[in-house]
């Protein structure tokens, strides 16, 4: 008798907002063998006690702060113990790499000119990073606050205003600043819904957002690739 295939093994989506989605990360999952098991905690979702029923977990973007005073804000930056305490694969980015810096001691804050990273920026991979893997030389960012490396975390990739892009903790836990995830879809929707911070000192108007993306994107994408494969694996499914 043909072997039963194994259940597709599932990975926790952690989102921000009620239109947010894991765009091109959950589209990679999807065909790299995964399922995925969405959140939302700003809308009432629960977060689960074990990652037993899952092979990992990604903590996507937002525009809050890690900083701020929200009940479901602190609830999520205290969970992060879980996939932490069990050794499961942890990828925060940009919101989610802020929280993960939080819960390990570090510091959220603005840069102290007020500058802002919105837009295409230079990304410089650190010795470190470049032991693991070729990193784009220009990623999409949208933020207006940076994080402090955690104790006892490596260093993966910098930048001039915001130096700290890339870190890694322990074996399975990861953060990064930029964005990779993005369709053309969600980001001509990015560029629309935040257009008006395009005006803080540091911003890019919005026609170099799509601009950059012609030339830029694909470099992006193909890291983005190799880099979840090198969080989550590959499962074997049958």
């Amino acid at each position: 008798m043909p072997s039963t295939p194994r259940p597709r093994p599932k990975i926790l989506i952690v989102l921000h907002q009620e239109s947010s989605s894991p765009g091109r990360i959950g589209h990679m999952l999807i065909e790299e063998g995964f399922d995925l098991d969405l959140r939302c905690p700003p809308l009432g979702d629960a977060l689960p006690e074990t990652l037993d029923g899952h092979a990992g977990t990604v903590v996507f973007g937002g525009p809050m702060s890690a900083n701020d005073e929200d009940d479901f804000v602190r609830r999520e930056t205290d969970w992060l113990k879980v996939p932490l305490r069990e050794n499961r694969p942890l990828l925060g980015i940009c919101l989610g790499a802020q929280m993960l810096v939080n819960h390990l001691g570090g510091k959220v804050e603005g840069h102290g000119e007020g500058l802002v990273e919105i837009g295409w920026y230079p990304l410089q991979a650190t010795e470190a990073g470049r032991k693991l893997m070729h990193w784009p030389e220009m990623v999409y960012q949208f933020h207006r606050e940076g994080f402090s490396l955690p104790s006892g975390a490596t260093l993966l990739a910098t930048a001039e205003t915001y130096p700290n892009q890339a870190f890694r903790y322990g074996d399975n836990a990861w953060g990064i600043q930029f964005h990779g995830e993005l369709t053309r879809a969600m980001m001509q929707r990015w560029v629309v819904r935040g257009a008006h911070r395009f005006e803080l000192p540091g911003a890019q108007p919005g026609r170099d957002h799509l601009g950059g993306r012609l030339i830029w994107d694909m470099h992006l994408k193909r890291w983005l690739g190799e880099f979840l494969q090198t969080i989550f694996g590959k499962p074997a499914l049958s």
